[in-house]
């Protein structure tokens, strides 16, 4: 993974999907079986649905485009867990960059139950098939509030999503961030969080973590593109 981050505001983002296939898991079909079945074995809840990875991007003036292919989660875990294989592809997820009326962000601490047990990051997400039209075009504006919605429970009232996106690329991470600004200070809203975490009989979160500067930026815990994120956002 290139470990220097691209980052870029851009006031549009356009994406699509295309039928291209993709060779790489045809020939490591072993590897891949092999890789699934040791998740499974530690979290027999995880659905080998289907997602939508990322083939080309490109950022032109005040526009991004992204275009995007099906494949299997299974194919897509073993590909990140092999550390990257194929170069010629890359994950492009959206996400939600919460960020209270004090300035300070907020992150969630995945479950153990989930594909990155103990990360520490935004509400975000692959995208999936709930997210591609039948234009071909692929939602990303609504795959962050719909990350957002079902991670959180915040109230739409309790928050404004931004015009913007905010691209950070470290292929082959691409994350689209859309800035989120609350109307309540950051640990107000990891408490929020943490209310609707005991709610939930199911959560994908385990915990929230209110992120105040960069000595709060955690290598070990959270994505690159999150670090690189929060070390830009405080010009650190």
């Amino acid at each position: 993974m290139n470990r220097k981050a691209t980052i870029t505001r851009v006031p549009r983002v356009e994406a699509r999907c295309t039928p291209d296939p993709w060779t790489w898991p045809q020939a490591n079909r072993a590897a891949i079986d092999a890789n699934w079945a040791e998740k499974l074995a530690r979290t027999p809840r995880m659905f080998n649905g289907r997602v939508l990875l990322l083939r080309e991007i490109d950022i032109s003036g005040e526009l991004c485009r992204a275009t995007y292919f099906e494949a299997d989660f299974k194919d897509f875990l073993a590909w990140r867990d092999l550390g990257y294989p194929d170069p010629s592809i890359g994950n492009g997820y959206a996400m939600a960059a919460l960020q209270g009326s004090d300035g300070a962000f907020v992150c969630g601490v995945m479950g153990r139950h989930t594909a990155n047990p103990g990360g520490v990051y935004f509400p975000s997400g692959t995208p999936d098939l709930s997210d591609l039209q039948q234009d071909g075009t692929v939602d990303l504006a609504t795959s962050v509030t719909r990350e957002l919605s079902e991670e959180t429970d915040l109230s739409s009232d309790l928050f404004e999503v931004a015009d913007e996106w905010v691209v950070v690329q470290q292929w082959p991470s691409v994350a689209f961030m859309r800035p989120v600004r609350c109307r309540e200070p950051a640990q107000a809203i990891a408490e929020r969080i943490r209310a609707a975490i005991a709610r939930q009989d199911d959560p994908e979160l385990a915990d929230a973590k209110v992120i105040r500067g960069p000595l709060d930026v955690d290598p070990a815990t959270m994505p690159l593109s999150v670090q690189s994120f929060l070390r830009w956002s405080y010009g650190a």
